[in-house]
């Protein structure tokens, strides 16, 4: 169960879903589960998609429409995916609109990395997550910058504390980060198999992210099976989910490493043309700037 005092919504330490089958017609390898949990509540969609088939391949997609904006069914429709799940942040403040962080498709990197943001008048260099695809068609999830056109990664974000900020990005303790498709979202969620979130690291703190909202999510296992997650928020059959709570969730599917997406009105999921949750508890979908899609051929 969960309460509320003065308005604010308590965290869990449990998300226990009922999970069930949902009714697709999807080829052998792609599975999408439907979750409730009427006490908390919560309503969920979970794609489980096994990347060690030939046929099936997972791509990270940018929208190439005149003002860089789909909405998920068109990144779908576009794009002859079979799932489709929305990626990053994007300032759609800026003209023309920009992708908050790392974005690179199909081996073209189309935004660098942020190396830094301001918060209350201090710079902070950071290591923000990042979900990437490698040449070989796997899935990867790294802490990562870029440095040129080259994409570099750290075995642990860099360390900031509100009012202590990391004042560099040291490329000499870097790995080079060879993947073909990536986009930086975050905070990562779990890392080695062990829920392991750090908001502060990756300068998440005094943002809408770290509160109670409707949740993206992507993760993988040990052998290779992606996990994309949508956790509907804001109404009344689904109140959404802290960071803490969608890493719990994100376990249960046995992810060894898992990534916060951009989420709040953006959070969306399409499976064969069809739109499975509710953005904000509606069926309108936002136009986003980056999509993860699942293909079969």
């Amino acid at each position: 169960m969960f309460f509320q005092t003065c308005g604010k919504v308590v965290k869990v330490d449990k998300v226990p879903m009922k999970w069930s089958s949902f009714d697709l017609d999807l080829p052998v390898g792609i599975e999408v589960y439907r979750g409730i949990n009427k006490d908390i509540p919560l309503k969920a969609w979970v794609a489980k998609v096994d990347l060690s088939q030939e046929n099936i391949s997972v791509k990270v997609l940018s929208s190439n429409d005149k003002d860089q904006r789909d909405t998920p069914m068109q990144f779908s429709e576009n794009n002859n995916a079979r799932i489709i799940i929305n990626g990053g942040y994007f300032n759609s403040e800026k003209n023309p609109i920009e992708h908050v962080g790392l974005l690179k498709t199909n081996g073209k990197l189309e935004e660098p990395a942020s190396h830094s943001v301001y918060r209350d008048s201090e710079r902070y260099f950071m290591s923000r997550g990042a979900f990437g695809v490698t040449y070989s068609g796997n899935a990867d999830i790294a802490w990562c910058s870029t440095k040129n056109d080259s994409i570099f990664e750290w075995e642990r974000p860099l360390t900031n504390r509100p009012g202590y900020p990391n004042d560099s990005l040291p490329f000499s303790s870097a790995y080079y980060w060879d993947v073909r498709d990536a986009l930086h979202a975050g905070p990562v969620l779990i890392s080695d198999g062990e829920i392991d979130l750090n908001i502060e690291d990756e300068v998440f703190f005094n943002t809408p992210v770290a509160g109670v909202q409707p949740r993206s999510a992507i993760g993988y296992t040990k052998d290779q099976h992606l996990v994309l997650m949508v956790v509907d928020g804001r109404q009344a059959e689904s109140r959404g989910v802290y960071l803490e709570e969608l890493a719990l969730m994100m376990s249960e599917f046995n992810c060894i490493e898992a990534l916060n997406l951009d989420g709040g009105g953006s959070s969306a999921m399409v499976a064969d043309s069809r739109l499975l949750n509710r953005p904000s508890g509606r069926t309108v979908q936002r136009e986003v700037m980056s999509a993860i899609g699942i293909f079969y051929k």
